[in-house]
């Protein structure tokens, strides 16, 4: 029989918890644990000078970069041409404004946003806050959130019928006509006027034409619109339980489409629009693009000949190049690139050379790698691959179609580097002349002015402060060093760089990298248990290669919050195993349909191959695991599946079956439609296979990961009488203890967990000291 306690804690957050295993010696003091939990703040104002990566300001050569200084963040708008500086805005006026649009307290130095562009006129600027699109005016009009215009569309796939679609009048190139939709039809009139012509009559409320699909061919004499037969509209209820403005709970929704659920299917529709105002209409055929996942990029050809779009099939085993005939309507294939898992679409990207149809650039991993070939557009066939190599390229960053020249990031290209490192490159169609722009060893980002002439590149490592420069595009020469980072205060303050590590993988021969961070009051005559923090999506790589140590990313803490929880006596590592992104398609596609595996085999032997070198590495009673979102996953996952190895785990807003999950992220690795793979996977469906000691954590309004989905694993380990820990947070968002919400309780409960489960130790009575911790 099990006991169970529901209390309310700081910030009104309900526990459930679980009958714990009860500590033995005494551990961390409440005085340990308020350094800990307060080093971020103490320490991620100390450094100078550690310049972010820059944008461009339109066709200008002025450039804004953010930098640190002392008790803050400068935001700097610099000249390439002169060197001049100055800041990029008033960031005391941007702070004060913003405080009452917010009602909240912003300081100038402390402003809630990391980066920013200008408006159109330059008069404002836009961020976002709190996931949403803001703007500040620069002329003393202050600052608002900024309305999206037209209808949502759930995750890219369902529209939300409920809300208005922006109905604008579509203007032609010419200024002669006016495209709008009326009673779900596509009508014209002439610019100015009232008097519309119907162009079609087949439109109806389940089969209507979308007004913000609406395109002119540069000649006016064409338009090409997508006719949407509706999905299944799914809809996320969450209770709030707790509002700031009213006793009573109320209810919020959220547009929701789940793996399985019926999508939007769009139908591309051709009208020849004549002379006076009245036009023929063609339903492209879709025999070619059946079924689509998402058909995207559409746009006219320069001469107004045909039109083309990307169509990536549901499942995501297919996607192609599409180009339709504007005489006829007739649709042909250009590029067809299928694969037995899956096509990454997020890496997908293809050019249009000169807009003209002649030609294409298309990137595909059909050799294992994913790289650059150049395609003859009309006959389909490639004219040679322009990139190759055990490498991938990461991003297309510019073309130029007169010089037939492409500039590109990618990484691993560098032997004995860290495979991870993103540099940049210059390259012909034709695969020759491939030229290194960011020859220093360290993970770059670069961004070129609008004319070409100049570059900035930011480079850093974990052991290197950032450095921005500004290069010459012409031949790479260094025009100046714009700032390097100076963190003598940081290193005296008492940060130490965290250890890369590398051991072999599940196959004895790919190499699987990691980092170690150790206690800063490490001694290497101690043994220390090891925590693992786990992010393991594979749309991505995670392990942090550029030296910024605050703050969160996708998924799990940085350097930082891992140097606060080994602060409290353990090694905390990260570590990138197969299945994750930017190695080989090979390596990728070990997540495909088996999401449950993440990466647990190389992590396990990394793990072993550490504590073989190191005395000081103790994974002997067991290893400790965190993560949020896909990683809280992998952390209940590796519990389940792995819990002779993984004993004790921190599990947040974790997407813990699948079907419960975002329809696109998860069918682009469990596929379509939905089948055994989905439960193989799923920690609700294995629920009763849990070991060890588990703390889960969620936010009550999670809009990323439906709250359900942690609350059903609760419901199937209280089934098969499972003993673990749950902390709900009233109004908690999906990064909720990681980055926004009260993190510091959520830490703080996490840093127990891991004294009593994994040191075996006692915890303070938190109840006796209350004002020991910062509030919430």
């Amino acid at each position: 029989m099990f006991k169970r306690m529901l209390a309310h804690g700081l910030g009104g957050m309900v526990v459930l918890a679980m009958a714990a295993t009860p500590a033995t010696a005494k551990g961390p003091d409440a005085e340990q644990y308020r350094d800990a939990l307060t080093l971020r703040d103490r320490w991620q104002y100390l450094t100078r000078d550690v310049a972010f990566p820059a944008n461009w300001v339109g066709k200008t050569h002025d450039f804004v970069f953010r930098k640190t200084v002392a008790g803050g963040f400068a935001f700097v708008r610099q000249n390439a041409d002169t060197g001049t500086s100055r800041p990029a805005f008033d960031q005391a006026a941007v702070a004060d404004a913003l405080g009452k649009a917010t009602g909240e307290h912003y300081s100038a130095l402390k402003l809630p946003f990391d980066d920013f562009h200008y408006d159109a006129d330059g008069r404002a600027i836009l961020f976002d806050l709190h996931y949403l699109p803001w703007r500040c005016s620069l002329a003393g009009e202050g600052c608002a959130p900024v309305e999206r215009p037209g209808r949502p569309k759930g995750f890219g796939v369902v529209r939300d019928l409920r809300v208005p679609a922006d109905n604008m009048p579509h203007v032609s190139p010419d200024g002669r006509w006016e495209a709008l939709v009326q009673g779900f039809n596509l009508v014209l009139r002439p610019a100015g006027s009232g008097a519309a012509t119907v162009l079609s009559r087949d439109g109806t409320e389940g089969n209507f034409y979308d007004p913000e699909t609406i395109r002119w061919s540069p000649d006016s004499e064409k338009i090409i619109v997508d006719r949407v037969r509706p999905g299944f509209p799914r809809y996320v209820n969450r209770v709030l339980s707790s509002p700031d403005d009213q006793l009573q709970p109320g209810m919020r929704e959220q547009l929701y489409p789940k793996p399985g659920d019926a999508i939007d299917i769009d139908q591309p529709v051709l009208f020849r629009v004549s002379p006076d105002g009245t036009a023929q209409q063609i339903v492209v055929d879709d025999t070619l693009f059946p079924n689509p996942h998402q058909l995207t990029d559409m746009h006219w050809r320069a001469d107004s000949r045909s039109f083309a779009f990307e169509y990536t099939r549901r499942g995501h085993q297919q996607a192609k190049i599409i180009e339709v005939d504007a005489e006829t309507g007739a649709a042909r294939t250009v590029i067809s690139e299928s694969a037995d898992t899956f096509i990454w679409q997020d890496r997908g990207y293809w050019h249009d050379v000169g807009g003209k149809g002649d030609e294409l650039v298309w990137l595909s991993e059909r050799d294992g790698w994913a790289h650059l070939y150049l395609y003859d557009g009309r006959t389909g066939t490639v004219k040679n691959q322009i990139t190759r190599g055990d490498w991938p390229v990461r991003q297309v960053v510019r073309v130029d179609d007169e010089k037939r020249r492409i500039w590109f990031a990618a990484s691993g290209m560098n032997e004995g580097e860290d495979p991870y490192f993103v540099h940049y490159y210059r390259i012909n169609f034709d695969g020759t002349g491939l030229t290194p722009l960011t020859p220093a060893q360290a993970s770059h980002d670069v961004a070129f002015s609008g004319d070409m002439k100049y570059y900035v590149d930011t480079y850093s490592r974990v052991d290197l402060p950032n450095v921005s420069e500004l290069h010459r595009t012409r031949d790479g020469a260094l025009v100046r060093t714009i700032a390097r980072g100076d963190i003598s205060r940081l290193l005296a303050a008492g940060y130490r760089f965290p250890k890369p590590f590398v051991a072999k993988g599940r196959d004895g021969k790919t190499d699987i990298w990691g980092l170690i961070v150790r206690p800063r009051d490490f001694d290497p005559n101690r043994k220390y248990p090891v925590i693992e923090n786990i992010y393991a999506g594979p749309h991505g790589s995670f392990v942090p290669k550029t030296f910024w140590p605050f703050g969160y990313h996708s998924g799990g803490d940085k350097v930082i919050g891992m140097q606060e929880q080994a602060d409290m006596g353990f090694i905390v590592v990260q570590i990138d195993g197969m299945g994750t992104a930017n190695r080989s398609k090979a390596f990728q596609d070990v997540a495909w349909k088996n999401l449950a595996d993440s990466g647990f085999p190389d992590r396990i032997l990394w793990h072993e191959a550490a504590a073989a070198k190191y005395p000081w590495y103790d994974i002997a009673d067991g290893v400790g695991i965190y993560g949020g979102s896909a990683g809280g996953q992998s952390t209940a996952s590796a519990l389940l599946f792995h819990s002779d190895f993984y004993t004790v785990g921190v599990a947040y807003a974790g997407c813990y079956d699948n079907r419960m999950d975002k329809i696109s992220w998860n069918e682009q690795w469990l596929g379509w439609p939905v089948d055994a793979s989905y439960l193989r996977s799923s920690d609700v469906a294995n629920a009763g296979r849990l070991k060890g000691n588990l703390l889960m954590i969620f936010g009550e309004q999670d809009s990323n990961v439906d709250p359900s989905s942690s609350l059903q694993l609760v419901d199937a380990l209280i089934k098969a009488h499972k003993d673990f820990d749950l902390l709900e947070v009233p109004g908690g968002e999906h990064t909720t203890g990681r980055s926004t919400g009260p993190i510091l309780y959520a830490e703080r409960r996490q840093f127990d967990f891991f004294v009593r489960h994994l040191r075996h130790e006692q915890t303070p009575d938190w109840n006796r000291l209350p004002d020991i911790l910062p509030a919430p």
